[in-house]
């Protein structure tokens, strides 16, 4: 293992650059800023240390004041770091073999029992796993991962590990769409949940609206997206949009919703006026939730492809902490947008818990003492915290 990989993370957030790295986008480092003010900075798990974008966006991230920690060996990640002359401080890693035979390990082991014998010795050589676990543990906050592994990978061992999060019936996506004229729209469910019933649909919507508001710091306007506006249209499959937007409105009336809503509709102002008048959503929403996986996915295609938005995502929502996955084909830039995100998840949880007058740090620990029966140690070395730049 590296010396503490607290110890060897980057300086405070106040530190930042005043200038954002190409493809980094400007709105995520301010928000990690603004949410992390007075905050322990994010401690972001990396399971794919031996990979050159996951290094170089480790580096980026640490430049910015965050504290990534590599799953890998400590040579690899030098020599990667070190690639094509760049000049960075040591980042903190971490070897597969230490976190099995430490804390993570024995997580692995206490989750495995009662299924076949391999299946903890295969979790346990999985860097995608121990770091999960490494969460779970202690050792960090958060897990980003997927770069070279397919997105089931990342799900199946975030589920097996992390689980849901209390009072969490549902895993569900969404896509956060930055589009070309600079507006953010939350978009769910394009990559989990195919054929959501009503409360499922209801659901997705509700943690879309949370995880849209965690990343912007927008409050949510919520579209159930349908070919029907306002009961214009008679079908089985409209009873489902209506059930879900009627069941979140009794249970979130705090929240702006409406639906069925047709897309257009939800989003332009003059066709809201024709077709749905007396609609406080219709207009200017920013949080659309799709009927189902397929119209979901088309939807976040379509935009990326024909209207050149850039989509950050799948982001995963309902887990007991936050874990996001990557496309085979991301960049480092992309990797580090991901980590923001997963890092802003992480940060407007403990900022809520905080005004609160909750603990969180206390109530992690049961949750770690229930599934293994022992309270892994946590790293001794002091925790940096964010500070406003």
């Amino acid at each position: 293992m590296s010396s503490s990989p607290v110890a060897d993370a980057a300086p405070d957030l106040a530190g930042k650059p005043t200038a954002t790295p190409d493809g980094i986008d400007d709105l995520l480092v301010s928000r990690v800023c603004e949410e992390g003010a007075g905050l322990p900075a994010p401690r972001i798990i990396l399971p794919e240390g031996d990979d050159e974008r996951v290094v170089r966006a480790a580096g980026a991230l640490a430049d910015l004041g965050l504290a990534p920690m590599l799953v890998g060996d400590a040579s690899t990640v030098c020599s990667l770091s070190s690639e094509g002359g760049r000049s960075r401080r040591v980042l903190p890693s971490i070897a597969v073999a230490d976190l099995a035979h430490g804390a993570a390990g024995g997580i692995i082991r206490a989750k495995a029992v009662g299924r076949h014998a391999e299946a903890a010795d295969t979790w346990l050589s999985d860097p995608v796993h121990l770091g999960m676990a490494a969460v779970e543990a202690g050792i960090g906050d958060v897990v980003v991962a997927g770069a070279t592994r397919p997105t089931a990978d990342v799900i199946r061992a975030a589920l097996r590990i992390l689980g849901l999060a209390p009072g969490t019936a549902l895993l569900s996506s969404s896509f956060l769409m930055k589009l070309a004229d600079g507006r953010y729209l939350g978009f769910g469910d394009c990559a989990v949940v195919p054929n959501p019933d009503a409360a499922e649909l209801a659901a997705i919507a509700r943690a879309t609206a949370d995880t849209f508001t965690s990343i912007t710091g927008e409050s949510p306007a919520v579209a159930m997206l349908s070919f029907s506006t306002a009961g214009s249209a008679d079908h089985p499959d409209l009873e489902i949009i209506r059930s879900a937007t009627a069941a979140l409105s009794a249970d979130h009336p705090e929240l702006e919703v409406d639906g069925e809503l047709q897309f257009d509709a939800a989003l332009i102002d003059s066709v809201a006026r024709a077709k749905a008048p007396d609609s406080t959503v219709a207009g200017h929403a920013n949080v659309l939730i799709f009927p189902n996986l397929a119209a979901g996915n088309i939807g976040y295609k379509i935009a990326e492809r024909l209207a050149h938005a850039q989509a950050f995502g799948p982001l995963l929502q309902g887990l007991s902490s936050p874990v996001n996955d990557l496309s085979r084909g991301a960049s480092a830039a992309d990797i580090v947008n991901v980590a923001l995100i997963t890092a802003l998840q992480h940060l407007t949880t403990q900022s809520r818990n905080r005004h609160s007058g909750a603990d969180p740090t206390q109530r992690a620990a049961a949750r770690r003492t229930g599934a293994t029966g022992t309270r892994p140690q946590r790293p001794h070395s002091p925790r940096r915290t964010i500070t406003r730049s």
